[in-house]
């Protein structure tokens, strides 16, 4: 069965190994024979030691973490002199395997220029760690992230990973690390800042962070150029992976599988996970085994800004530009504008423009016409999240049945009564409170509103309802 080559190395003959193979594909099945196995091919026998070449990194970890003892006996029972197994890389296996263009003949009077294949390797996938991982804004650091009780919790457990992740141990204290909540509140700030302190202390680790919605792009365009194992080794290979806005994923099946492995791989590898979304796990529109592991770990929420909060971030931004405001336009700005910070920052940034191109000194009356536009919005600016999180609580049931397809009344219609208030209570056009409850069409919520409108005049109790809703977001 085998044959004894120069030197005592033993040769595996072709037979040996595709038997092995087979006795593989009838033991695991087709879909993760083709995964796993496919690629990997026999390098030597030797000293009792059979070595096989595997085309990527994330191949060979996964191979010898779940398949070892199965494939080693497998091997056995064709060939008794291979003991013990091991795995080298070697890209070229994978390389022979892709289908080439056709060759384009060149005029001979010219060198033959080779005509690129249209094929993606990990180097292409990521082209360098900087293009795969989505470029850091140099102002969002540690140092200048001001800290209140409504997200102190949340900066408290970024600086623990961000320190874990930087120090010699490599340690993980909370996997994943979700931090969720409202537009503007500092999510992406303290993301930023996690992968700038773990960049600078300890550069040797291998950091991505991406949006979700370029996470899923990476991996389409991995599944369209057949290069999907490239895609979870570079994945599947980091010291800490952070993902910004993962609602996005929501009805994206293949995506959420893809995520929900590469979760899986990285926490078994104890590397770090950071995660960020306008919903908590609970909330989001996944399924539930990924609400399940999401919520493993640390979630923490980052709450709206209070007015002690807003007037700190206001005095150290002004001081960053070097703007000198008289206290009580700081005050008033931190009264009036309320929504997210970055309207607050946008408004400082428009005065300071304002102190310098026209060069007047400045009055709380000359604010309030600069920023009249920012200040009617402020007013009375409630948002669809924040109906649908308060009718959510009103009828007790899941935030995620606000955008779910499900039609039980029980769902239904607090769903209805919430497009009936965003439809009274915001500004936004049918369409987009359409899309705001999973994408429905504008017909639907012309609908849900003539329906709570008809009910509210039928039915006293639940008239007081709505009333009493209106009155708190009104509020």
């Amino acid at each position: 069965m085998t044959e004894t080559g120069s030197m005592g190395i033993l040769q595996n003959s072709p037979g040996d190994w595709s038997r092995v193979l087979g006795r593989l594909r009838r033991e695991v099945g087709e879909t993760a024979f083709r995964s796993y196995f496919r690629l990997m091919t026999v390098e030597r026998i030797a000293g009792g030691e059979g070595v096989i070449a595997v085309p990527t990194r994330f191949l060979r970890n996964w191979v010898a973490t779940h398949y070892a003892d199965r494939l080693l006996a497998a091997w056995r029972s064709e060939n008794r002199a291979v003991s013990r197994i091991s795995f080298i890389v070697d890209p070229r296996h994978e390389r022979a395997e892709r289908p080439q263009p056709p060759a384009i003949q060149q005029p001979q009077q010219m060198a033959p220029v080779p005509a690129p294949a249209e094929t993606t390797s990990a180097g292409d996938i990521a082209d360098d760690k900087g293009q795969l991982s989505a470029p850091l804004d140099p102002r969002l650091t540690f140092e200048n992230f001001i800290v209140g009780k409504p997200n102190e919790l949340a900066h408290a457990a970024a600086r623990r990973v961000a320190e874990a992740c930087s120090g010699r141990a490599h340690s993980v204290p909370f996997n994943p690390l979700f931090l969720y909540g409202g537009v503007g509140l500092g999510k992406t700030h303290l993301m930023h800042a996690i992968a700038w302190q773990v960049r600078t202390q300890a550069p040797a680790r291998k950091v991505i962070y991406l949006s979700a919605e370029k996470f899923m792009y990476q991996f389409v365009r991995a599944v369209r150029f057949r290069s999907t194992m490239d895609f979870k080794d570079e994945f599947r290979s980091v010291d800490l992976l952070m993902i910004d806005d993962v609602q996005f994923i929501s009805g994206k099946e293949s995506t959420q599988e893809e995520f929900f492995h590469t979760f899986n791989a990285l926490v078994d590898q104890n590397r770090q996970i950071v995660i960020s979304a306008d919903k908590s796990p609970s909330d989001l529109d996944i399924e539930e085994r990924m609400r399940s592991r999401l919520g493993w770990g640390l979630v923490a929420d980052i709450h709206p800004t209070t007015y002690e909060l807003r007037l700190g971030i206001l005095q150290a931004k002004a001081e960053h530009l070097g703007l000198q405001l008289p206290q009580k336009i700081m005050e008033f700005l931190a009264h009036k504008i309320t929504s997210n910070v970055r309207e607050l920052e946008g408004a400082l940034n428009r005065i300071g423009a304002h102190t310098q191109l026209v060069g007047r000194d400045l009055t709380l009356e000359t604010v309030q016409e600069l920023l009249q536009d920012l200040l009617r919005a402020n007013e009375r600016r409630v948002t669809i999240d924040e109906i649908q999180r308060r009718v959510a609580e009103h009828f007790n049931v899941k935030m995620a049945e606000m955008t779910s397809s499900r039609r039980a009344r029980i769902v239904a219609r607090p769903r209805q009564v919430a497009m009936y208030l965003a439809k009274q209570l915001t500004q936004r056009s049918l369409p987009e409170i359409g899309r705001k409850f999973g994408g429905r069409d504008h017909t639907t919520v012309m609908h849900a509103v003539k329906k709570i409108e008809e009910l509210t005049r039928s039915d006293r109790a639940f008239a007081e309802d709505v009333e009493l809703l209106h009155r708190m977001l009104g509020n």
